[in-house]
């Protein structure tokens, strides 16, 4: 009974929530697809030719939002979960820190991307010390990842959970990146202690 109340609970909310109903109107496959709407006419960093590297797309909700600005790059997502086709965008199923995955993305891009985004995050577990911690995990293997494959003056976009992990994430961007912005969306939940760090500009190490 607990269990279905919650579901309830939850769904309710959903039903509530602004950016959930439009982007059901819009037709995009999550709510998440405002914020990179919104991250990309604040930075403009989405270009028709740009090519981007999409981490944990699945269900693909910042694909779509890529796919209708970029007419002219390519775009390749990758998730251990699956996802549905999206026209003009090229998927992986799998896990990108295995070494066999990471290497198919640098054949597709020829080591060299514009934009490498992520949102991903965890299964939450109720503990929100380790949550973050394992989520901020997720975002440094990604900008390891985004350091090696991206074009001099790339753009790593992630997500990150206020707590332990910030200071490392923090530190390890402005050690990589030349601009370094923290940023809240404000279709972001006011409740939710996610922000995204938008990096721009490789240094040289």
């Amino acid at each position: 009974m607990k269990k279905n109340k919650s579901s309830k609970n939850w769904l309710n909310k959903k039903r509530k929530d602004f950016f959930f109903k439009q982007s059901k109107i819009l037709g995009y496959r999550s709510r998440s697809a405002f914020k990179l709407i919104e991250m990309d006419n604040k930075f403009k960093f989405l270009k028709k030719n740009s090519l981007l590297l999409d981490l944990g797309s699945s269900p693909g909700g910042w694909s779509q939002v890529a796919a209708k600005k970029i007419v002219k790059g390519k775009i390749l997502s990758v998730d251990i979960k699956p996802m549905d086709k999206i026209s003009s965008v090229d998927f992986i199923q799998g896990d990108f820190n295995n070494i066999e995955i990471s290497k198919k993305v640098l054949i597709f891009f020829n080591n060299k991307a514009d934009v490498v985004l992520s949102d991903m995050a965890e299964n939450t577990t109720g503990n929100k010390s380790l949550d973050s911690y394992r989520t901020g995990e997720l975002c440094l293997n990604a900008m390891n990842l985004a350091v090696k494959i991206l074009s001099v003056n790339g753009i790593f976009l992630s997500k990150i959970f206020m707590g332990e992990a910030y200071y490392n994430i923090n530190e390890k961007a402005k050690k990589s990146f030349k601009n370094v912005i923290k940023y809240k969306p404000l279709s972001s939940k006011k409740e939710s202690k996610e922000i995204y760090i938008f990096c721009k500009g490789i240094l040289k190490i």
